[in-house]
């Protein structure tokens, strides 16, 4: 069990006030982490629970609440605090009470506004982000870089491909994989991403409702990069209503050539879902690496 002492008191030398914390108790739904709500005084805090080596997965995501916070396009979750407490590591956060419910449109003009918050270098996009993150439980690489094609290259197809190879994904599957990169150019010949605010891990599980409608996005793997990502994960399990695709295209209308694209985009998840899940994504992460060769002949 999490000492909710050492947390306890962080959270009070953290807000400042000075609550009388009550009990916690646990809420299901989590695959990576255990999460409890903390009840203090007329308000409760959710938190976060993993194991102490967890400790900069819950950095990351702090930052990039704030990051997303900051950008004051979109609503998140307040992280208070993160540490260890004994063998455990924590992240506390605003509870709010989230519903399915709400209004689809305003959260595609949302994600449209917080998709214009970019990072340049002497004038040209900056992609990646000050920190290294996670996607699920698997480290997400973000090395900054200029050149968007060899970002997605190098630090996602090729890491997750890296991955899939030491999991037993076999030779074609990385073959293939390598042949993807070496062509992945022709992806990009007529188009040049800005370096946007990604949520980076943005499927149905990761959005919902705030009491009066207001869309709310957490769980988040941010980094900058290629808006048409975050977009492309959506289509990816579902989820999301017409309404969102045209709330968020009448915002920011997306280039023709995201219908190609979205698989080179999808197949870093498909991949990720491989090596976190095993064999039952192989075939589904083949068959988008044979369509998106076919587009390069």
């Amino acid at each position: 069990m999490p000492d909710w002492s050492i947390i306890s008191r962080h959270v009070k030398e953290t807000t400042g006030e000075s609550l009388q914390l009550g009990s916690a108790s646990s809420v299901g739904g989590g695959c990576i982490n255990a999460a409890y709500t903390l009840d203090a005084d007329s308000r409760q805090f959710f938190v976060k629970i993993n194991t102490a080596s967890g400790l900069p997965m819950f950095e990351a995501e702090a930052e990039g609440l704030t990051e997303i916070a900051e950008s004051q396009s979109i609503r998140v979750p307040e992280p208070f605090c993160f540490g260890v407490a004994g063998g455990d590591a924590y992240l506390v956060m605003e509870k709010l009470t989230l519903c399915g419910r709400g209004n689809p449109a305003r959260l595609g003009e949302n994600l449209a506004a917080m998709h214009r918050v970019t990072r340049n270098k002497d004038g040209k996009p900056l992609f990646g982000w000050h920190r290294d993150n996670t996607i699920g439980s698997t480290p997400q690489i973000n090395n900054t870089e200029q050149d968007w094609v060899k970002f997605w290259s190098e630090y996602r197809l090729g890491y997750q491909l890296k991955l899939a190879v030491k999991q037993g994904a076999g030779n074609s599957l990385a073959k293939k994989g390598e042949l993807l990169r070496e062509k992945l150019d022709v992806f990009f010949t007529d188009y040049q991403p800005e370096a946007s605010l990604l949520h980076g891990d943005l499927w149905s599980g990761n959005f919902a409702y705030s009491q009066d409608g207001q869309p709310v996005i957490f769980d988040p793997a941010v980094y900058y990069g290629d808006r048409e990502t975050d977009l492309a994960m959506t289509e990816l399990f579902g989820g999301f209503s017409s309404d969102f695709y045209a709330a968020y295209r009448n915002s920011y209308p997306l280039d023709s050539g995201y219908t190609v694209r979205k698989t080179v985009y999808n197949l870093y998840h498909i991949l990720n879902h491989y090596n976190l899940f095993g064999v039952g994504y192989l075939s589904q992460a083949t068959g988008m690496i044979d369509r998106l060769l076919s587009e390069c002949s």
